[in-house]
């Protein structure tokens, strides 16, 4: 009997839920950034403009979902950008329910960054959390991701790498939804863009989270199209979109597709668009790999769970130098 790890639905959604629009530092418009993501095949779109949350239920339709959300920084002594050696921890919450539109933590102090000011007035904001104060310590950030996951919110921490993060940081917090494992614009910006390593970190330290890859568009030139999630879900509709993201119904990609990842009689079975290697890495140095050989194209790769494990997780790797990343999949669930 076949147990899918990969949701078996015939219906796969491309999704960037990392974008930033004219409303705060993007150069796009809401409406804009619609049309040249829709116009690349994708049917999702997170707008998570920075500190400021402006639903654009407008743009929804038939074939495109916008899900509502914001970016909040927390910086250390100087505001944003500030010095290019201070660290600092970046979130995007994304609201699952179309009907929430009001901003957890707000404080207009925070939404200043390009023309957050000109916006300010249209926020809707939660009372019992307004005035919420910022300090970039664990304690804080974690007492934010609570409030804003008890209001509704997704919650993804994004970009380790550009934030100069170490395992001392991130390994601290917790209640995150997911991790950003590979970012465009940190990788348009010479910064190392992929994060596996901080997801395994997370993992081995008991943090059950998903991995997302993003585009973090900002121009919308240079900055689209090389990350994103493929959202496995029955129909294109908010609430269920986002529900596959809680589920993990989901994997991150900068261009390679798992097609089906499943389990029979103890054997892991993975199929895959066209790739050069299939990896099986672990919470331990124990793992699988089958690679290309005499230019020959993968399209399947299967393993024996002949090996003790906390958790697994599944990399693809096309001719391009381009990964998918399969979430964890933690053996006491299986």
């Amino acid at each position: 009997m076949k147990k899918y790890l990969l949701a078996n639905t015939k219906n796969s959604y491309k999704a960037n839920l990392h974008a930033h629009t004219d409303i705060s530092d993007g150069q796009l418009s809401p409406e804009a950034l619609k049309e040249l993501y829709q116009s690349a095949g994708y049917s999702v779109l997170a707008y998570t403009d920075h500190d400021i949350l402006i639903p654009h239920h407008e743009l929804t339709d038939s074939e495109f979902i916008a899900l509502s959300g914001f970016e909040a920084q927390f910086n250390g002594q100087n505001k944003y950008p500030g010095n290019s050696s201070e660290k600092k921890c970046h979130i995007c919450f994304i609201a699952k329910s179309p009907d929430t539109v009001e901003q957890p933590c707000w404080n207009e102090n925070y939404a200043y960054i390009g023309n957050c000011a000109r916006y300010r007035e249209q926020v809707k904001f939660d009372e019992e959390s307004y005035g919420f104060q910022r300090e970039y310590t664990p304690k804080c950030i974690n007492e934010m991701v609570r409030i804003a996951k008890e209001k509704g919110f997704f919650a993804t921490y994004n970009h380790p790498a550009w934030s100069l993060e170490t395992f001392e940081d991130y390994t601290k917090y917790s209640n995150f939804d997911a991790v950003e494992i590979f970012n465009t614009g940190s990788e348009m910006l010479g910064i190392a863009s992929s994060a596996p390593y901080a997801y395994d970190d997370m993992l081995r330290c008991g943090h059950r989270v998903f991995a997302v890859a993003a585009d973090d568009t900002h121009n919308g030139v240079y900055d689209a199209f090389d990350g994103f999630v493929m959202i496995k879900a029955d129909e294109l509709k908010y609430e269920t979109i986002t529900k596959a993201l809680e589920a993990g119904d989901f994997y991150a990609s900068m261009g390679p597709l798992f097609h089906e990842i499943y389990i029979e009689d103890g054997t892991l079975v993975v199929r895959c668009s066209d790739a050069v290697w299939v990896g099986v890495s672990t919470d331990t140095r124990k793992s699988k790999c089958k690679f290309s050989q005499n230019g020959e194209v993968l399209n399947e790769a299967v393993f024996p769970l002949d090996f003790d494990f906390k958790f697994f997780r599944i990399t693809v790797k096309d001719a391009h130098g381009r990964f998918a990343y399969s979430n964890a999949f933690f053996k006491d669930a299986l």
